[in-house]
């Protein structure tokens, strides 16, 4: 079991990354608003963006029920920015993927999120890379190898 930190570092960097938190999901709601979408509409959008994916998959990313993901994926449906697809690997199961103008619209949604990019681009590479190797500890996510 993890040990409790109280120690007055260990409490302002976790209130540093609540308020990192709450700046980028206020900036994602803004830009969603934006296109006229709801913030899980945004998320899923700029999902599917990646790579086509099965609705449960999206569920799984997203922590929630596959249910919601369904009427999320039925109105960007409606709105002509998603289509569903069978599977390739087996078509039994239906993928979620983007249609041209729903990766146009999550290529300008992610464009217009500048609160987290803006503030990183002042960082050295060196500092951007101990930032994200020190998240992804944090996250328990393997580190990458290093070129040696």
């Amino acid at each position: 079991m993890p040990t409790s930190r109280t120690d007055p570092l260990t409490r302002e960097v976790v209130e540093l990354i609540g308020s990192v938190v709450a700046r980028y999901h206020e900036e994602y709601e803004e830009a969603a608003a934006a296109h006229a979408l709801t913030g899980a509409q945004a998320r899923v959008l700029g999902l599917l963006a990646l790579e086509p994916t099965p609705m449960r998959k999206i569920a799984e990313q997203l922590k929630c029920e596959p249910s919601n993901v369904t009427g999320i994926i039925d109105r960007l449906e409606t709105r002509g920015l998603v289509e569903r697809r069978p599977d390739p690997a087996d078509r039994r199961v239906k993928v979620a993927a983007p249609t041209d103008e729903g990766r146009e619209t999550a290529r300008r949604l992610r464009d217009s999120l500048h609160f987290a990019r803006e503030p990183l681009g002042e960082l050295t590479e060196v500092e951007r890379t101990l930032l994200r190797d020190l998240l992804k500890r944090m996250l328990g996510v393997p580190a990458e190898p290093t070129g040696a």
